[in-house]
């Protein structure tokens, strides 16, 4: 997450960080609304997959996704806080499966995400 410009950009802070779980929070600003003035799908996608992606790198070897799904529960608006927390399901072999759920700060589900993992032969390091 040091390196990770783009979260960094989005303002997202770390809140959990294990091997296997993770949790990351987000304020919602005004320049993440999409045309309806609700937080863009988009956004709420990366915070999730920010999640994910610290939660199945659990060591020195760099994990990837290779695929995701998400699912939009409920819009939420600027000045709201989103909290994703990405929990291991399976590791098998390279392959893995992660859940995350992003809730608003009145701890109503926002969106469930689905993350495949790949570890690579790459550190980290």
């Amino acid at each position: 997450m040091r390196r990770d410009a783009a979260s960094a950009m989005l303002g997202m802070t770390v809140d959990v960080d294990e091997p296997g779980r993770a949790v990351v929070s987000m304020t919602v600003r005004d320049d993440m609304l999409n045309g309806f003035a609700i937080t863009h799908g988009g956004l709420v996608f990366a915070l999730a997959d920010t999640a994910f992606a610290i939660a199945c790198n659990e060591d020195e070897r760099v994990t990837v996704a290779s695929g995701a799904d998400i699912a939009f529960l409920k819009s939420t608006g600027a000045g709201q806080v989103l909290t994703a927390t990405a929990v291991r399901r399976v590791v098998s072999g390279r392959t893995g499966l992660y859940d995350v759920t992003v809730r608003d700060e009145t701890g109503d589900v926002v969106a469930e995400f689905r993350g495949r993992s790949m570890t690579t032969n790459r550190s980290s390091g």
